[in-house]
């Protein structure tokens, strides 16, 4: 992989379905001691996690990184809360955002950018039950739609 591109480690495909993201944010992620090892080995769940804006840092709670193998007692616990690392104008920004209400701070997947790792954080407004039922209609529509055209081209 050349230097400069961007390899995903882990995406939250659930957070497409269970909110409409309006905004997406690059964040670095403050790790420690083998925690990185575990990344680049793939070993990161995103599926319960959120981002939490706390005195005016930002947080990425519940996130799971399994600990490394070879780590012995340099191991963190794996579901620590950690620091996001973004500027002080997205900070403020996300403050006022996520006070509306029904908003949220989403990690929508994990990846390695020039040898750091990075998550990218989704501002989310959650959907309602008709609107994830909508999304699957319109989604088995154009299913259907694609599957007619790929029958009438043969």
């Amino acid at each position: 992989m050349a230097k400069g591109q961007s390899n995903a480690i882990a995406q939250n495909r659930k957070a497409g379905h269970d909110f409409f993201i309006e905004e997406t944010y690059e964040a670095g992620i403050a790790l420690k001691g083998t925690e990185i090892k575990s990344i680049r080995a793939g070993r990161v769940n995103l599926k319960d996690s959120f981002a939490r804006i706390d005195r005016g840092e930002a947080y990425l709670v519940n996130l799971h990184i399994s600990p490394y193998e070879q780590g012995n007692r340099f191991n963190h616990d794996p579901t620590r809360t950690r620091k996001l690392l973004l500027h002080r104008k997205e900070i403020d920004k996300l403050i006022g955002e996520t006070q509306q209400q029904g908003y949220s701070l989403v990690p929508l997947k994990i990846y390695i950018k020039n040898g750091v790792a990075k998550v990218l954080i989704g501002l989310g407004k959650g959907k309602k039950k008709y609107d994830k039922r909508e999304d699957l209609k319109r989604k088995q529509a154009k299913r259907d739609v694609d599957r007619a055209m790929k029958e009438n081209l043969r």
